[in-house]
């Protein structure tokens, strides 16, 4: 009926936007504009659409879009279907607001609202899942404040947050 046809041409728009996201991020890290990214920069891919997986997750995403025989490249046409549907089920949520605040309250031992770079680079490649030397440097280049080096996580989380919108 007329429900089912409206629904189905919504879905069918949601997709093709979504689509259109993915490629335009997967773009983004085409650094040779063939259709291709390094395989180790598609967590940038993903977490650029608002998604963070976790590094198992992110290993299974891997071992869906990769060749049958790995080349250390993921092709465009492997990626969007996958990455669309991820989209659409929202797989990945990105991280509530008010637990990325306790995390960071949690590491804030003098309650000051602020981290300085050592503390946080500390924290983020020793403990837990460390972060790469480039998520490092990418979330610094987007919290750090340079004059006095420290990382005031309140604006970082809305930072974070908003972009997601």
């Amino acid at each position: 009926g007329l429900r089912h046809t409206i629904r189905e041409e919504l879905r069918h728009s949601l997709i093709a936007e979504i689509e259109k996201k993915v490629i335009e991020a997967f773009e983004v890290f085409d650094h040779e504009c063939n259709k291709t990214v390094d395989v180790r920069e598609i967590g940038s891919v993903v977490r650029s659409l608002g998604c963070y997986p976790t590094e198992a997750e992110l290993q299974e995403l891997l071992a869906e879009v990769e060749e049958e025989e790995p080349t250390g490249y993921i092709h465009l046409e492997k990626f969007l279907p996958v990455m669309t549907r991820v989209l659409l089920e929202r797989s990945y949520q990105p991280i509530p607001e008010d637990v990325l605040l306790h995390a960071f309250e949690a590491l804030d031992e003098n309650k000051c609202g602020y981290l300085t770079k050592e503390e946080l680079v500390k924290y983020m490649t020793e403990e837990g899942e460390p972060f790469t030397q480039e998520e490092m440097e990418d979330m610094l280049s987007a919290a750090l404040e340079p004059e006095t080096n420290t990382v005031c996580y309140k604006d970082y989380i809305t930072l974070m947050i908003v972009d997601d919108v």
